[in-house]
């Protein structure tokens, strides 16, 4: 089932073939950004297991563990964006060159780490309880189902910050 789910993650980057042909450093940051929402998606999905499983958490406090991780997960977000710009403005200060618009890169690609995140954290947070709910193991599948699910959707989100910020410009 997760191969298949990863089947859309080859759609989604396929989809967007043309802009990463047009602007190829935009590829060169596609490992972070899954990876950065997956991590932080079973992350999430690990601790709200945990807790689940030590009766700390039920189904009816979702809304609490939701608002507790749109916090979170912006708070990451925030820091990696950080942390994206530093990495990129030292680029090209050692390296001058690696893109006119590395202002602009920075943009996308911090903003795209915000968005990731975020969606990585709830739903690794909402997907166990949504499982529970209906009477599945959220132990056995959710985070596996997390990062694929935020594998495709990531995508979607950095390319979209990528149309935003670079049209006209770079597309």
């Amino acid at each position: 089932v997760l191969f298949f789910g990863e089947l859309l993650t080859i759609a989604a980057m396929s989809n967007f073939e043309n802009q990463i042909a047009q602007v190829v450093i935009l590829a060169t940051f596609i490992p972070l950004i899954i990876s950065s929402g997956g991590n932080s998606g079973s992350q999430a999905a690990t601790l709200i297991i945990q807790a689940m499983a030590l009766g700390e958490v039920t189904v009816k406090d979702w809304w609490n563990v939701m608002r507790r991780e749109i916090f979170s997960g912006i708070l990451l977000g925030c820091t990696l964006c950080l942390l994206s710009f530093a990495v990129i403005g030292t680029w090209e200060l050692f390296w001058p060159g690696f893109t006119d618009h590395y202002i602009r890169i920075g943009l996308v690609v911090g903003c795209s780490l915000i968005g990731v995140v975020l969606w990585g954290t709830l739903m690794g947070s909402m997907l166990p309880l949504l499982l529970k709910k209906v009477g599945a193991d959220p132990a056995v599948s959710s985070t596996p189902f997390v990062a694929t699910l935020v594998d495709v959707t990531g995508l979607i989100i950095y390319f979209s910050f990528a149309i935003l910020f670079l049209s006209g410009i770079l597309l």
